[in-house]
Parts: structure tokens; C-alpha cells; sequence
């Protein structure tokens, strides 16, 4: 009875890794959202771009960054590689992420433990590729940025706040990951003890049924 006390308890600390993990998968999908809707992710004086569309502010100097010829307002982001790239890579991270997010509930929801760990196993898989998809997204958005920034226009740039939301993203795909990670070898565990534990309940029957039989062949013999 100890032994399927602990097991069962290495089986509800799981249970809330996996929530958690659940959870973070909630927060990609609503920074993701966040992310690819700004066009703050990288910033100057009257200017602003993110991965789908550029604004020009008011009485912004000239030229504009990029020699955009535009009045002020709002744009279909520039044709270029890198920024269609980006963007790309940060909506397979959001369909992945959610397809994660949806295999984790699974997960939770159904007892049965082969499946959980079938819908954790695919969701660990998931959560991989949105975050290498995010990470690309990250690397390649400043480094090509900077390949022409001999064409911005201006003497300072930075990056906004929606481009630290992506970090934040990565941050807690990464988190979530692990932790389903965490789920195989306590499955091991878990199995391994429920073995045990049946292992030492039917050697005790053995016993007792070993000493039911000593007393009636004592009986006998009297």
C-alpha cells in the first residue's frame, strides 16, 4: 500500500507539470497573436514595422526610412525575403503552438496513460518546431535588418516591444517543452512502482496461501 501511495503521487505531480505546461502554451498563442498583429517590432523616429505592415507618423523626416515615397499612415509591410520569412516562421510557431496546446488537453482530459503519453509525446513534437520556427523568426529579423540599415534613413533604431514578446514566446515554449518532457520518465516510474507494487501483493498471497496450507497439513498430521 506505500509503494502504490508513492506511485500514484509521482503520477499527480505530473499531472501538474502538464497543466502547467498547458498553460503555457495559452500564453504562446496570445503573445503570438500579439507579435504578428504590432508593428512595433522594430522601431525609429516617425516610423514604425512589424511583420505584415510599416506606419508612417505624422510630420515624420524625410526621406523616410527605405526611401519610402508614402504619405503618413499604414502599409503592407515591405517586399523583402527576410520580413516575409519571419513572418512565415511565426505563423507555423502559432499553428504548432496551438496544435500543442490542443494534444496537452488531450492529454489531461482522457485517464487512460497510453494515451496520455501518445498526445504528450506528439505535443513535445509540436512545441519543438514552433520553437525552432520562433527562433529563426528572431535571429533572422535583426541580422538581415542589419544587412540594410545603410538604407534606413536614420541614426537610431530599435526594437520594439512586440519583438521582446517573440523572446517572451520562446521563453515559455521552451518551458512548456520540458516539462512535457518530464512525462515519459515518470511514466517509467509510475509503471515501474504499479510492478512492484503488484509484484509484492502477489508474493504476499503466495505466502498466505503457502501458511493455509502448512495449517491444514499440520491438522492432518494431528
Amino acid at each position: 500500500m506505500i509503494m502504490y501511495t508513492v506511485a500514484e503521487d509521482h503520477m499527480g505531480d505530473n499531472e501538474i507539470a502538464q497543466v502547467i505546461a498547458f498553460i503555457c502554451g495559452i500564453i504562446v498563442i496570445l503573445l503570438m497573436i500579439m507579435g504578428l498583429a504590432s508593428t512595433d517590432w522594430l522601431m525609429a523616429l516617425g516610423w514604425r514595422q512589424g511583420l505584415f505592415a510599416h506606419c508612417i507618423e505624422e510630420g515624420a523626416p524625410t526621406p523616410l526610412p527605405f526611401n519610402m515615397p508614402d504619405p503618413p499612415g499604414c502599409y503592407q509591410a515591405r517586399d523583402n525575403a527576410y520580413i516575409k520569412a519571419a513572418a512565415a516562421l511565426c505563423v507555423v510557431c502559432l499553428l504548432t503552438d496551438i496544435a500543442a496546446t490542443i494534444l496537452t488537453g488531450l492529454g489531461l482530459r482522457t485517464q487512460d496513460h497510453r494515451d496520455k503519453h501518445k498526445y504528450y509525446r506528439f505535443a513535445v513534437f509540436c512545441m519543438g518546431i514552433a520553437l525552432v520556427s520562433l527562433l529563426i523568426a528572431l535571429v533572422i529579423y535583426p541580422v538581415c535588418f542589419a544587412a540594410e540599415l545603410n538604407l534606413g534613413n536614420r541614426t537610431m533604431w530599435e526594437f520594439g516591444w512586440a519583438y521582446g514578446v517573440g523572446w517572451g514566446a520562446a521563453i515559455f515554449l521552451f518551458g512548456g517543452a520540458v516539462l512535457l518532457l518530464c512525462d515519459k520518465e515518470s511514466e517509467e516510474i509510475y509503471y515501474k512502482e504499479r510492478k512492484i507494487v503488484r509484484d509484492d501483493i502477489g508474493g504476499g498471497n503466495s505466502m498466505i496461501g503457502m501458511g493455509h496450507h502448512a495449517g491444514r497439513s499440520g491438522t492432518q498430521l494431528a
